[in-house]
């Protein structure tokens, strides 16, 4: 990591996402595009002819069907049903990833090795080898592919050629463009240092906060190691994002969302918000309005919103948001729209 920082000449911070390359505004022009680059990615390589398979088994979604040319989001429960990690999983020929904060790179790489067995599966935490950068807008994604000819991949789907791995993610919604297209784009780590050099002469260098920014209004939650056990996935509406499969085999876990799914009343979902004061941490408590309540729920992620206040996910009782409203802090939060319906359960 010190070495790209100063192969890009940026110094390194670490806060409670990972370490952050210092690089960039905390606002991106929408004309222009953004490239930021994300050090706290990481990435797990899982190889071997049984690796797709072996994975089914583990992850929320159906990883034997996932197919070439595929992005998905995928969970890595506990056998309690919480979400160890969010995954953004592709195939790069025989070999699946699996993308996610870089802290929990390691032990999740660790605990998945433990359950393989005598599996032919290979699970190796590989974020030393790649380079994890960020897109935001045609302009990006333009100057990512300028000397290729691959074309973009739509928000579910990846392309692997020409030593570069790109993937579609969800758009982030946007007032005046309606929603800005997103990718992520994965290159060697000794072409890191090139590739930020070509893409920010094209498009606007922002910083890791400004991506997060538009993870947060695109709505689909990171689990990051203040938040990793904290949420059964239908709390953080993960499988309104179509991060869980309902058809597919059993997993660790698999019982309890499940019955989260089809049993009963969802008690607990997460919130878009925005608000003002010190930038909220993930794991950070959201209370209700009435002094001296108990916490009602927590952030999930929070960026600055560049004009001075900021932008959360967080998750809540429904009926505390629904009711009176939540707080940060003493801060009183805006709720906003989610950009997608929330699936029904029960």
């Amino acid at each position: 990591m010190a070495l790209l920082a100063q192969s890009l000449q940026a110094s390194v911070s670490v806060d409670a996402c990972g370490p952050v390359i210092e690089l960039g505004a905390d606002t991106w022009n929408e004309r222009a595009g953004g490239v930021a680059v994300l050090a706290e990615y990481g990435l797990i390589t899982v190889s071997g002819e049984a690796g797709a398979t072996f994975l089914h088994g583990q992850l929320t979604q159906d990883v034997e069907h996932l197919r070439p040319g595929m992005a998905q989001w995928a969970g890595y429960c506990s056998a309690k049903g919480r979400l160890m990690a969010t995954l953004r999983t592709w195939r790069a020929g025989d070999e699946v990833r699996l993308l996610l904060s870089r802290p929990l790179a390691r032990p999740i790489a660790k605990r998945l090795s433990m359950f393989v067995l005598r599996a032919k599966a290979k699970v190796i935490d590989t974020s030393d080898a790649s380079v994890v950068f960020g897109l935001i807008g045609e302009p990006a994604v333009r100057a990512a592919i300028a000397s290729t000819t691959i074309s973009p991949p739509a928000p579910e789907a990846s392309v692997v050629d020409a030593g570069l791995e790109l993937v579609g993610l969800p758009a982030m919604p946007h007032d005046e463009t309606g929603a800005l297209p997103r990718w992520l784009l994965i290159v060697p780590a000794d072409q890191a240092a090139s590739t930020w050099t070509r893409l920010s002469a094209t498009a606007s260098p922002i910083s890791a906060r400004a991506w997060r920014r538009s993870e947060v209004l695109a709505g689909v939650p990171r689990i990051v190691p203040g938040t990793s056990e904290h949420f059964v996935p239908q709390m953080v509406n993960f499988e309104s994002v179509d991060g869980v499969s309902f058809t597919k085999g059993c997993y660790p876990g698999q019982e309890i969302v499940a019955r989260s799914q089809y049993l009963g009343k969802l008690k607990r979902r997460m919130f878009l918000g925005s608000g003002h004061g010190d930038l909220p941490v993930p794991g950070q408590d959201v209370h209700t309005l009435i002094d001296g309540a108990e916490p009602c729920g927590e952030v999930v992620l929070a960026a600055p919103d560049g004009q001075g206040g900021f932008e959360v996910l967080f998750e809540s009782q429904i009926d505390a948001v629904e009711q009176g409203g939540v707080r940060i802090g003493l801060h009183r939060l805006t709720l906003r729209p989610l950009p997608y319906p929330l699936r029904p359960v029960g």
